[in-house]
């Protein structure tokens, strides 16, 4: 059977990258004694495919992997043991059984909600929700990218599906497929910009509040969350 197991992500684990945080879950799995299945050959692995890989120095209250299990004692037992083999500032928030349909966790991913903060000490602009509604508003939104082998410019805002503002915090709801990944902070720098104030990476926290699938079947065409697509068991 194969489930997905959504968990938040929250303390000093932010500013572990993305390797470690697999090899992480493959011993926490072994010490929770989870049924999961190997891979066969001279070199077994346990059959497991994460989501969107999460920025170091973001925290999240939606990631999610994928495993399966050979044998189990229900969705609360499956929490139980995870949960106590997590480290401080892990926490498993739920686990769903998934149909044979559903396409894995990293090609299922569509979508993914953000939440930006100021950290203590540091100045946000102000008047955020005028300016968030008049920056969204824009027709184009370009940015210049940097990649491997050159610089190109590109237009965002078919990627923005939301973006708004309270005088505390910003809310970006964008496009996280492999084809059209908007990076928040790449976001967030281009709204500086339209503000025409200096951005500083270091005075804001990234929350990334859900990671999210695109339903298109029997006349459907949403985006829920990656957990939405599973049963409980």
């Amino acid at each position: 059977m194969r489930v997905r197991i959504k968990f938040s992500k929250h303390g000093v684990v932010k500013f572990i990258g993305h390797l470690d945080m697999m090899r992480f879950f493959q011993k926490a799995i072994r010490r929770a004694g989870i049924d999961v299945t190997y891979s066969g050959g001279f070199s077994p692995h346990q059959i497991m495919s994460f989501a969107a890989p999460l920025g170091v120095g973001l925290c999240s209250n939606g990631e999610y992997l994928d495993i399966e299990v050979n044998s189990h004692k229900g969705r609360e037992d499956m929490i139980r043991r995870l949960n106590e083999a997590m480290v401080p500032g892990i926490k498993i928030e739920n686990i769903v059984a998934l149909g044979e349909k559903a396409g894995n966790a990293m090609a299922s991913v569509a979508a993914a909600a953000y939440t930006v903060l100021w950290k203590p000490g540091y100045e946000k602009p102000e008047n955020l929700p005028t300016h968030c509604q008049t920056f969204y508003s824009q027709k184009e939104i370009m940015v210049t990218k940097q990649t491997k082998k050159s610089t190109m410019t590109i237009d965002l805002k078919p990627g923005i599906y939301e973006f708004k503002g309270t005088e505390d915090s910003v809310s970006m709801f964008v496009d996280a497929s492999s084809s059209g990944n908007i990076k928040p902070a790449l976001l967030l720098e281009a709204f500086y910009e339209y503000l025409k104030l200096p951005f500083d990476s270091n005075a804001i926290q990234i929350i990334r509040e859900d990671t999210y699938t695109r339903i298109t079947d029997q006349g459907k065409n949403e985006l829920v969350p990656l957990d939405g697509v599973g049963e409980s068991f």
